[in-house]
């Protein structure tokens, strides 16, 4: 029996489960639980969009006035489901490229906000030949816009990783055009090398980067409005003292930023740093000294100044790995209007919080499914979807 399938009968006889590095386990089987808790909407349900994909880790939109729904696949494939069909043909593949094994892979997928003219998008993978942490370049085909020109292909930054384990994986652009990154903080148990927290790595960060140029040897700009900028610390850093931070969000109406940062041996966690105080910008989430609200080294007694500490947090007795999801800013489905959405992928579960909610916040259960929930995404009017790591894509509804 491998350490994953104790892990899953663990948690299906309620038991403490032993710890989960990060959301992408090959064979962890998702698992309804029961949780006091109240239902956030009543008759809310997923819808089934399309199925059959392998390994799906995201759902996004293009912003082009498309309506299509982009499918991230984690061996290095995006496909694209357009009228409730998936193409056959897929939009780019670059399995040949990526490596896969553990929670390695095609992670990340950001289309460029003037996508509708430029054609540009962004992806985030693990390069198969040395395992860094890859942003690259691509642009659609001038020919066919569900077709990626592979040629355009650029690589903007590559990040040594030392594991495969805790990759971080999500892109995002932020309210003034800056690509937004996150990476996980090398893998290991604990962040051994501390990188979480060292302004001299970019692993466990928020990164920010202008894509619009180049400076020097660099395929991309620093932004001065970056917080390190000037200072001791390396220019790309927008946040730090992050785990594994598995899918992160702008809420559209707001552009206040939500992270669910993946925990060690007991907590998991919700981030929110709200435009106000610079959506994120300089912020100390952190880990390693803080897991959640509890130190972490030290188990006592730990430095909190300067550590700003999450909207919410749950226990490992009702899941084991948080996935970040969205503030709900649909129309389809207006109880959920201003509810910020995101689940678990151990258990299946998924939550509530308000938009606004006062820290420390307590969340709702929305629904209690079987899914392996690998991410959530947005469609172009703000519709919510779940994505389920056995294959299949899922909107949210609450009539």
């Amino acid at each position: 029996m491998t350490e994953f399938d104790s892990h899953r009968r663990l948690l299906r006889h309620g038991l403490p489960a032993r710890p989960l590095l990060a959301p992408l386990i090959a064979g962890l089987l998702g698992l309804a639980m029961v949780m006091p808790a109240s239902a956030a909407v009543p008759g809310a349900s997923l819808v089934l969009v399309d199925g059959g994909f392998t390994k799906p880790v995201l759902v996004t939109n293009a912003g082009d006035g498309s309506g299509r729904l982009f499918i991230v696949e984690k061996a290095g494939i995006i496909k694209i489901v357009e009228s409730g069909s998936t193409l056959p043909t897929p939009f780019l593949d670059i399995s040949d490229q990526v490596s896969s094994d553990g929670e390695r892979g095609l992670l990340g997928l950001a289309f460029h906000p003037g996508y509708e003219t430029n054609r540009k998008f962004y992806v985030f993978y693990t390069r198969v030949s040395t395992g860094r942490l890859v942003i690259a370049e691509y642009r659609a085909s001038t020919g066919d816009p569900d077709v990626a020109d592979e040629s355009t292909a650029r690589t903007l930054l590559t990040i040594a990783h030392p594991a495969t384990n805790h990759n971080g994986g999500h892109l995002a652009f932020g309210r003034y055009g800056y690509l937004h990154i996150s990476t996980g903080d090398g893998g290991g148990s604990g962040d051994p090398n501390n990188n979480a927290q060292s302004k001299d790595s970019l692993l466990g960060k928020i990164l920010r980067i202008d894509v619009n140029g180049t400076s020097g040897t660099r395929a991309y700009r620093r932004p001065a409005s970056n917080p390190y900028v000037g200072k001791p610390g390396l220019n790309e850093i927008w946040s730090r003292g992050l785990r594994n931070p598995w899918r992160f969000s702008f809420d559209r109406a707001t552009w206040d930023l939500w992270i669910g940062d993946v925990g060690q041996t007991r907590w998991e966690e919700i981030d929110r740093s709200s435009v106000a105080f610079g959506a994120g910008k300089g912020k100390n989430f952190g880990w390693r000294v803080m897991e959640g609200n509890h130190c972490y080294r030290p188990s006592s007694g730990c430095n909190r100044d300067g550590k700003s500490r999450p909207l919410a947090e749950y226990s490992h007795s009702y899941g084991c790995s948080v996935t970040g999801g969205y503030v709900y800013r649909g129309t389809l489905s207006p109880a959920l209007s201003g509810l910020y959405v995101f689940g678990d992928f151990c258990s299946g579960r998924i939550w509530t919080l308000p938009r606004a909610a006062a820290r420390p916040a307590a969340e709702t259960q929305l629904l209690d499914t079987d899914l392996m929930i690998s991410s959530f995404g947005e469609d172009e009017a703000g519709e919510v979807y779940v994505v389920d790591y056995n294959g299949s894509i899922y909107r949210l509804s609450a009539p």
